[in-house]
């Protein structure tokens, strides 16, 4: 079974982030084009693509990823994989399969101190211990 979640930032965040936007493009064009020339066309053409991004992400239904997170889950184990990046672009992945055998792998008896000493610390109750131990000792 596999299935994706896409990642967005909330309205209101992308409604502020149109804001600063907004006064980045006017800072570039009244300022920084004026004086730096060239570099300001560059920061003009930044601040447009942000405010643009969160322009369609606070006020259109149309909005614009920033992460879309992927789960395979197998008989194996769990794979998932995170792609970051806007419109369809992924500019990093990251992959980690978790297996479904690796919460056994801790011994028996590191299991059963750790549980111990959550009952010690009345962390657990003493019949929260007895049944986590049985379910420890039914693994075997």
């Amino acid at each position: 079974m596999s299935k994706k979640i896409h990642v967005r930032p909330g309205k209101s965040q992308s409604k502020a982030g149109f804001v600063v936007g907004i006064i980045f493009c006017l800072i570039g064009l009244f300022v920084v084009i004026p004086t730096f020339g060239l570099f300001g066309l560059l920061w003009t053409a930044v601040a447009g693509w942000i405010a643009f991004v969160h322009y369609r992400n606070g006020f259109t239904d149309k909005q614009i990823d920033s992460h879309v997170i992927e789960i395979d889950e197998n008989e194996d184990g769990v794979t998932v994989t995170t792609h970051n990046g806007f419109l369809g672009s992924s500019y990093e992945t990251e992959e980690t399969t978790y297996r479904k055998d690796t919460e056994n792998t801790e011994s028996v008896e590191n299991r059963l101190k750790r549980l111990q000493g959550l009952y010690d610390q009345a962390l657990i109750t003493r019949e929260e211990y007895e049944q986590k131990k049985k379910e420890i000792l039914d693994e075997l």
